[in-house]
């Protein structure tokens, strides 16, 4: 039932405005007033908050569905909870019923503030620095490929408190967009994913309420680090649905598409690339979601499984939008078709929050 209402809602809603969004590289405005409106913009916020309450696989299948017709609107979901589960994991009970209630309504949004312009792979290596001045934090720095960055109404920001410490003295604190020292950079112009934008943030005498800080002093990186654990998931989501969308396309376009006097789908070449495309979508899926079944009971193995999904996934797509591509010919090639759009949006998913090679290494540190 919430897949086939999120799948009507994203068709009727946010399929029509994909391309524009794209072409426009603009915010895709609509996707969210959708989402909003039907609570589906952060599922993950608990109900004591005012949030629907939906477990990891519920939130799962919201962002593939969204993916499957726009990878950019399946970023506010996906962000949502990226930026707003180190609150949920570690926060005060004051930071929690200060924003999770404003996100749950779809009056904010939450953005995740980790990688710099020398910390990107090696985010321990961070210099955003935080320090304490009374009952305050000072922070200064730049974080830079902030997903939704000047769109968001909250930053969980990660900062250095103690340098002595490496990634024992890394802080997590809530920044919010109105507080005096934040602005943004300029838009990023990227190859795909252009509806959401990607933007530094500038953190100049950035002066906030102690009160603000995500847990205990020098545990900001630990959080991240298990943040990410139940996020991957969350791309590898969006990527099963940028390359759900890239086969459906695929398969009714072949069934049309006629040459030598019969549809190319009746070639056995062409059934060979979408029986393999099929059979690794699938196999992606399998793995998110017993991923995300894992997250939700907060598995000891979730860690590998976390990482598998992502990396596995995210190349699935990567090989499933290219044979889509492939599949439509030369008009796979152009934008008249959504194909070519959904190969640029999956590339991505191979590259943030963890590059695969990155996740190989965690794979390997953790194997079950």
């Amino acid at each position: 039932m919430l897949r086939d209402s999120v799948r009507a809602l994203a068709e009727a809603k946010i399929a029509p405005f994909a391309a524009e969004v794209d072409e426009e590289a603009r915010f895709p405005q609509e996707a969210l007033d959708a989402l909003v409106s039907n609570d589906l913009h952060a599922v993950h916020v608990p109900e004591e908050f005012g949030g629907a309450g939906a477990d990891a696989l519920a939130t799962v299948i919201v962002i593939e569905e969204v993916a499957r017709v726009c990878g950019s609107s399946s970023l506010i979901p996906a962000v949502n909870k990226l930026g707003s589960l180190p609150v949920m994991l570690s926060g005060s009970e004051e930071l929690k019923r200060s924003c999770l209630p404003p996100l749950a309504q779809g009056d904010a949004m939450f953005s995740y503030c980790l990688s710099e312009p020398d910390a990107g792979s090696d985010a321990g290596g961070m210099r955003t620095r935080a320090v304490r001045d009374g009952d305050e934090y000072v922070l200064n720095g730049v974080k830079r490929w902030i997903t939704n960055a000047g769109v968001s109404e909250y930053y969980t920001v990660m900062a250095v408190t103690d340098p002595e410490k490496r990634t024992k003295g890394i802080s997590a604190f809530v920044v919010e967009k109105g507080d005096e020292g934040v602005s943004f950079g300029a838009p990023e112009k990227k190859l795909g994913i252009k509806g959401s934008p990607t933007r530094e943030v500038y953190l100049d005498n950035v002066r906030i309420p102690a009160s603000r800080m995500i847990g205990a002093e020098g545990t900001g990186f630990a959080t991240a680090m298990k943040t990410l654990d139940h996020t991957r998931i969350t791309i590898a989501a969006q990527a099963l649905g940028i390359a759900q969308g890239a086969l459906d396309y695929a398969k009714g376009y072949v069934a049309e598409r006629k040459q030598f006097g019969k549809p190319v789908g009746d070639f056995q070449g062409v059934q060979f690339m979408l029986a393999d495309m099929a059979m690794k979508l699938e196999a992606a899926r399998q793995l998110t979601y017993a991923a995300a079944a894992k997250s939700e009971r907060l598995d000891g193995d979730l860690t590998f499984f976390g990482a598998a999904a992502k990396c596995y996934a995210s190349d699935a797509a990567m090989e499933i939008t290219t044979d889509a591509v492939q599949l439509l010919g030369g008009y796979g090639y152009t934008r008249d078709y959504p194909v070519e759009r959904m190969m640029r949006d999956a590339k991505i998913t191979q590259i943030y929050e963890g590059t695969n090679q990155v996740q190989r290494v965690v794979m390997a540190r953790n194997l079950p």
